[in-house]
């Protein structure tokens, strides 16, 4: 028998202590540490798991030969470009999100249209009779794809050797568990044990596989941080239980660019690609509204433009309110700041509401140009003019420095009809590509901003 060793460790970040702390001295958590039972030494359960695994001997690095490195394709556009063009074989992928964005929806999905590819699905969570109604409402018919409801971990192991699937899909972790640890499916040391042996069984077979974890409240990946260490690739899926619009975003890629996007729709028969972002962000309107302005970003190789909107007003109470959807509330505050000093604005009387179309969340500085537009619209009530959209970065003293791949963010707007597009003098000294039917306006500071979106100076 192996010996039993009782350790506590934080549900936040992983910590191990010998006896319980109220505070986590790693991530500073309050009252996250539980009882975990824990078994050390070589027992028979855990050379069973280990006898499963192939072996793999030394090579020098003359003698390694490179791979191809041909990648695997999903049958999902919108996945193929955020992983970088298709999926390693050999990698382990970590899929995150808030319950019921569609995580399960997606990864049966890539399980039921990876043509060619033989499928191993293994569910946790539901029954095969539900797995059967979510694949018939999907309506995508794969024969190679194979379910499996089981949750415990030499089982998963043994299967996978038995059928030497293409492709794996675990969902989720926090319900696989392993006999090697005498605790509960779902604990720090449970998650980080069958994900190790996962990846260990990934990278000597070469089979790639999928995992969904569950996230915690404040919107990080639930278990130990050094889950997301130990994969290849962590994915992040997003979006607003309210709206229909689903973002598939790239946190860490070991084989590609981290800042790749995929959007989706989310409809009866499953989630649909949406390979053109930029109409569904953009509201067509019959007359000109005060407060709204269009912002040309840019994720990756994929440009598009996104409707940003204002509402700025007198402020009822001593301290005026600040909200915003889809972007940083800090960064909000800073561009007030400069609004306030630069122009004169009085925005420390002013409740500022923000919001950014479709549910999305941006983070790109090159947007900062576009909210500043959409503020002072909404300040002065005056709409801006027609067929005008911003793309640049707002400095502390003022000054519009560049965005980054303004070329891409310029012909995205003059593919979608926009006549001006207003960018960073700086850049445009430079000299920057010109499509036909668009005009370049650029603007050294904010002070020329109401002038080139309203038409006449405040």
């Amino acid at each position: 028998m192996a010996k039993l060793k009782k350790a506590f460790f934080c549900k936040n970040c992983g910590f191990e202590a010998p006896k319980w702390l109220g505070k986590c001295p790693s991530c500073g958590e309050w009252n996250t540490f539980t009882e975990e039972v824990i078994a050390h030494g070589e027992g028979s359960k855990g050379a069973a798991i280990v006898g499963t695994l192939p072996k793999i001997a030394p090579q020098r690095v003359r003698d390694i030969r490179e791979s191809e490195h041909r990648r695997i394709d999903l049958g999902n556009t919108e996945l193929n470009r955020v992983l970088g063009g298709g999926m390693v074989p050999g990698s382990l992928i970590l899929l995150g999100g808030e319950p019921g964005i569609g995580k399960s929806t997606l990864s049966l999905q890539i399980a039921l249209s990876a043509n060619g590819l033989k499928t191993l699905y293994v569910s946790g969570e539901e029954s095969p009779e539900q797995i059967r109604m979510r694949a018939d409402r999907i309506g995508v018919g794969n024969d190679e794809c194979l379910i499996y409801s089981e949750t415990l971990l030499e089982n998963i192991v043994a299967q996978i050797a038995e059928q030497q699937p293409d492709l794996v899909v675990i969902d989720s972790i926090q319900t696989i568990y392993t006999d090697v640890l005498e605790s509960s499916a779902g604990s720090v040391s449970q998650i980080r044990e069958c994900a190790a042996t996962l990846l260990k069984y990934a990278k000597s077979t070469g089979t790639s596989m999928i995992v969904i974890g569950h996230i915690t409240k404040d919107g990080t990946i639930a278990g130990p941080k050094i889950l997301e260490h130990i994969v290849d690739v962590v994915l992040q899926f997003e979006g607003d239980s309210n709206n229909i619009y689903r973002i598939l975003r790239g946190i860490k890629n070991r084989f590609g660019a981290t800042f790749e996007i995929g959007v989706f729709e989310m409809l009866d028969a499953g989630l649909r690609e949406v390979s053109n972002p930029s109409e569904i962000l953009l509201t067509h309107y019959e007359e000109p509204l005060s407060g709204i302005a269009v912002g040309a970003s840019a994720d990756g190789v994929r440009p598009y433009l996104i409707e940003v909107q204002a509402l700025v007003s007198n402020a009822a109470y001593g301290t005026p309110q600040r909200t915003a959807t889809g972007f940083d509330t800090r960064r909000m505050n800073m561009l007030l700041a400069v609004l306030e000093k630069r122009l004169g604005m009085k925005m420390y009387q002013k409740d500022v509401f923000l919001n950014f179309a479709g549910g999305f969340k941006v983070s790109d500085p090159g947007l900062d140009l576009a909210v500043a537009a959409a503020v002072i619209s909404s300040y002065f009530d005056r709409p801006l003019v027609d067929g005008v959209c911003c793309a640049g970065e707002l400095g502390l003293s003022g000054e519009v420095r560049p965005a980054p791949r303004t070329d891409q963010r310029i012909s995205e707007a003059a593919r979608l009809g926009f006549r001006r597009i207003i960018i960073s003098g700086y850049l445009a000294q430079k000299g920057v590509k010109r499509p036909k039917g668009i005009e370049i306006i650029a603007i050294n500071s904010i002070a020329d901003l109401p002038r080139a979106v309203l038409g006449t100076s405040i």
